[in-house]
């Protein structure tokens, strides 16, 4: 075992983490649509081919997970597959500070005021959010977060895109007088953060994620508990994963997908989540002994 392993494995192992497999469900509004016939899902469809065929002539098959953590899965996995290799989880490469900092891209706000502010703060008392780079969240569902945020009553960091500062997002801002009204208890980074050095703070105790798998990887490489709110594609399996098998998060409570396509903003009533039950699984996670 390779030294990043065994640290995801400490990590892992803080959170009480290891499970047998379970038996998991899911309704068909959670699963990925490939009955519908467009564009999108033909050029979908072609790539998992490409894919399917691209696996079954290689040698060995390469996954960003460790046997510790998948090991039952893994093992069922060989039994269709050839050779498996698992190396991850790979952010835990980054050990360096600087490393920390600019992985993935380069953060949109200064490092030592991000440091200063975590370090001003009670151990595990701040809840850090960040909905990955892939789905524009709605206007509406902006809102939303950041009255669940105040609501709730917990020092947090909440990541608020690029591509989800909308005009209508900015002056709601601006006219809520947000940022100032949670000032000394919320610190809004609008754009890149450096997720994996905020998750390694003392003072980060929870991780609102979007289930995406490397921030999955992510969060249980620092031990951290956290509140489940996929949007799409694989991230249902994966919040069934952490919730159901490794038992380490609260599900903030979406049932559906979202509607539209990756990089589209798309009003879905039935996956909007109301503030209520974001300062509900903010506290259920926070104030859990």
């Amino acid at each position: 075992m390779s030294d990043y392993q065994e640290t995801a494995l400490n990590g892992a192992a803080i959170l009480n983490r290891y499970r047998v497999m379970s038996e998991i469900e899911f309704t068909k509004a959670q699963l990925q649509e490939t009955k519908k016939k467009s564009s999108d899902s033909n050029n979908i469809e072609s790539i998992i081919e490409q894919i399917k065929r691209a696996r079954h002539s290689a040698r060995a098959t390469v996954v960003n997970s460790f046997e510790e953590i998948e090991g039952g899965y893994a093992e069922e996995y060989r039994k269709v597959a050839r050779t498996l290799w698992c190396i991850g989880p790979v952010s835990l490469c980054n050990k360096k500070h600087a490393e920390k900092l600019d992985r993935g891209n380069k953060a949109s706000i200064n490092e030592q005021h991000c440091i200063s502010w975590l370090d001003s703060k009670e151990p595990e008392s701040v809840i850090y959010a960040c909905f990955g780079s892939l789905y524009r969240i709605s206007a509406t569902q902006i809102k939303e977060i950041g009255l669940g945020w105040e609501a709730a009553g917990f020092s947090f960091i909440w990541i608020i895109r690029g591509m989800d500062s909308s005009a209508e997002v900015e002056k709601w801002l601006a006219e809520e007088k947000l940022e100032e009204r949670v000032e000394g208890t919320g610190l809004i980074i609008h754009g890149w953060a450096p997720q994996v050095l905020i998750l390694s703070h003392p003072s980060v105790g929870g991780f609102l994620t979007h289930c995406g798998w490397n921030s999955t990887l992510e969060g249980v490489s620092a031990g951290m508990p956290m509140i489940t709110w996929p949007m799409f594609a694989e991230q249902f399996y994966n919040e069934k994963f952490i919730v159901q098998v490794l038992k380490i998060s609260v599900r903030v409570g979406v049932e559906v997908r979202v509607g539209g396509k990756p990089g589209a903003q798309k009003e879905d009533k039935k996956a909007l989540v109301k503030w209520d039950r974001v300062m509900k699984s903010i506290q259920n996670l926070m104030e859990e002994d």
